[in-house]
């Protein structure tokens, strides 16, 4: 039924578009058989409203990969730099967060280390909605940050990092085989707000697959056997997420093609002082609106990176 309602919504925005189109060129040939200006330039800019939407369907048609209708998992991690990378860590979790409330997907808060000062270590949440992953998948990567601290009493310049990896949240429909004698699992106090049996028993989950080297862990829920499910969860995503990476590089080989898409590569900079500019290293897509940005408006950034594919397949 969801994979029936997708395609009557596509089909019903295509024949939107070629009714615009029809009545638009019915009200132009109007206004020139009638000579009223007027008329047409109406229809002109319907037209242009027209050719947007086009554009953007077409972004959308593009989110055809196997996974891209899922929901998402997304995790952000902060690099070397102590306080002021946690900070940075924190910054684009809200920037995430942000974005996916913009866009009427519902946002989880699944595992969260606090930072020592301030920011965080290390975040994950669950974005859902539909085609969540699809949208998101271009951000896995290094994010640099250059601004004066706050933190800095000499009032310099730093230089901040963060990792962003996305992952697609899989159903039963997918089979990702995992191997229990693979697994480390670790249990320990959940931290930040959740009540007293929250903070006084050892319900928060940390699963290691030994053989791929990936950490997924979970605290959200009261009940350790809750946190171990969603952390099993996660890590089926993770693992998937892995395979179609591997698949993507094959193809790209094959077409001799070059990826730098991956987990640590730097794929955006975040320039805050001494000027603004918020820059796309594969697109070159720019923003000198940093605050509209780090509020969440990122979506010149993700549609450019759904528009190379159109270029590339040109």
């Amino acid at each position: 039924m969801r994979e029936r309602t997708k395609l009557e919504k596509q089909i019903s925005n295509v024949k939107k578009l070629a009714q615009g189109l029809d009545d638009s060129l019915e009200l132009i040939a109007l206004g020139e058989s009638e000579d009223d200006n007027d008329i047409i330039k109406d229809a002109e800019n319907e037209l242009s409203a027209l050719k947007v939407k086009a554009e953007k369907l077409q972004l959308t048609a593009l989110l055809s990969d196997e996974a891209d209708d899922c929901e998402a998992y997304l995790d952000v991690n902060s690099g070397a730099g102590g306080t002021e990378a946690c900070d940075w860590a924190s910054m684009l979790l809200r920037m995430y967060t942000r974005w996916a409330e913009q866009h009427g997907y519902k946002v989880q808060l699944l595992n969260k280390s606090d930072g020592e000062e301030a920011g965080i270590k290390s975040a994950t949440i669950k974005i859902e909605g539909e085609q969540a992953y699809g949208w998101l998948k271009s951000e896995n990567g290094v994010h640099r940050l250059v601004r004066i601290s706050p933190f800095d009493s000499n009032a310099k310049r730093h230089t901040s990092f963060a990792s962003v990896s996305v992952a697609p949240v899989i159903d039963d429909s997918i089979d990702v085989d995992i191997d229990e004698k693979d697994l480390k699992m670790d249990t320990y106090r959940s931290s930040g707000a959740g009540g007293q049996h929250v903070n006084t028993t050892d319900s928060a989950v940390r699963i290691t697959h030994r053989p791929s080297g990936i950490i997924v862990a979970c605290q959200n829920e009261r009940s350790q056997h809750k946190n171990r499910a969603q952390a099993m969860d996660m890590l089926r995503a993770r693992l998937y997420e892995r395979e179609l990476q591997r698949r993507a590089d094959e193809k790209n080989a094959a077409h001799g093609e070059k990826t730098d898409i991956g987990w640590g590569h730097q794929i955006r900079s975040y320039v805050l002082q001494p000027y603004q500019m918020i820059k796309d290293l594969r697109t070159s897509v720019e923003n000198t609106n940093a605050q509209a940005v780090l509020d969440g408006d990122i979506d010149g950034f993700l549609e450019a990176s759904l528009a190379s594919k159109v270029d590339s397949a040109k």
